[in-house]
């Protein structure tokens, strides 16, 4: 027995249309990741900058007095500010690292030779642990490398240029939106909760979002400033260690705020970035002077557990609040869903999600 179904051109619209819309939006939105990527980054920064656009702000007004110009001042003086900064350190330490490395080059045999006893005592060692001709093993496994390098690096030079291009292009086009989101952003938000908030009920709802919206603001400005405050203090740790070394070892001074530059920088990652930053400055040490650089790794790793279990908590506890296995599963979503960048912006999102658990209530009063 057959049944007969009947429905009206409505429905059958709806049945397709949405399945299609779907689709349509999903691909637009692949298209476009790069951009939506570029520009979710830029309003990352510009969040991030809030905390010193306020003291910026807040100095304007005790010299000057309260004025609405005041607020756009602020912004351009804070930006220029981090980029300053930004540029000096790279600029210090991009031609230490460059020097240290060449240095090493040039006093290899040297180094070499005082370190491990030449050639002669790395077989002599060879020979203790089971490998007669260590010298012949290592040169091979160089040489290997070396070739698969070159081979590597001839065939993708002209990918390479043409993507150090594509970044450069990127980095000024983030730069630029990072400031129009400083002065834009405010006025913009302003005026969007004045019309969204046009009778009684849209004013209750647009309170409840614009609590949300402003509580998640400053999460990830406030994540960012206390981070900050511990990649400064955790360069000046690093500092202090590589300038009493220099006084034992007979090592550079001017190393020092140099290699302590490089922990601060790589700190602000989350999670895997003080050791990244450990371990470049004590290959960088080594290349000097073989025992500073481990004294320097045994002494860094030793701060470090004082610095992850009293004073980072102590500075960050406030921030967001979330317990460590949280934390450690957003930095490894993060990482594996967009690498470096995904594990920088981890934490500030898992900090928003719990907003908006925290918010759920409001929400759901105001459905019903």
């Amino acid at each position: 027995m057959s049944k007969k179904y009947e429905t009206d051109l409505r429905t059958f619209i709806k049945f397709w249309l949405v399945p299609l819309g779907i689709v349509a939006t999903l691909f637009i939105l692949n298209k476009a990741l790069t951009g939506l990527i570029i520009i979710g980054i830029s309003i990352f920064l510009a969040l991030a900058l809030k905390p010193l656009v306020r003291k910026v702000n807040g100095f304007f007004t005790k010299a000057f007095g309260k004025d609405k110009k005041h607020q756009t001042l602020s912004a351009v003086f804070a930006y220029l500010i981090v980029v300053l900064v930004i540029g000096a350190i790279v600029a210090i330490v991009g031609p230490v690292v460059v020097n240290e490395t060449a240095k090493f080059v040039q006093h290899f045999p040297e180094t070499f030779e005082n370190t491990f006893g030449g050639w002669d005592g790395i077989n002599n060692f060879g020979r203790n642990i089971g490998i007669e001709n260590l010298q012949g093993e290592l040169t091979g496994f160089v040489d290997n490398i070396s070739n698969n390098l070159m081979g590597f690096l001839g065939h993708n030079l002209i990918s390479s240029v043409s993507g150090v291009a594509g970044v450069v292009m990127d980095i000024v086009l983030i730069l630029v939106l990072t400031l129009l989101f400083l002065l834009e952003g405010p006025p913009m938000l302003d005026e969007l909760w004045k019309n969204l908030g046009s009778d009684e009920e849209d004013k209750k709802s647009t309170g409840v979002a614009r609590k949300i919206v402003t509580r998640m603001a400053n999460v990830v400005s406030t994540y960012v400033s206390h981070q900050i405050i511990v990649a400064i203090i955790d360069g000046c740790a690093a500092m202090i260690i590589v300038f009493v070394l220099s006084l034992i070892f007979g090592l550079s001074a001017n190393l020092a705020i140099p290699m302590g530059m490089i922990t601060m920088m790589f700190y602000l990652i989350p999670m895997f970035g003080q050791f990244i930053g450990g371990t470049l400055v004590t290959v960088l040490l080594f290349f000097s002077n073989p025992i500073a650089g481990g004294i320097f790794a045994i002494v860094y790793i030793l701060y470090s557990q004082v610095e992850n279990n009293l004073i980072a908590p102590k500075i960050q506890g406030s921030a967001l609040n979330l317990r460590p296995v949280i934390i450690l599963c957003a930095v490894t979503i993060g990482m594996f869903m967009f690498g470096l960048l995904g594990a920088i912006i981890a934490i500030p999102i898992a900090g928003c999600i719990r907003v908006l658990i925290e918010e759920y209530p409001n929400i759901k009063a105001l459905r019903k």
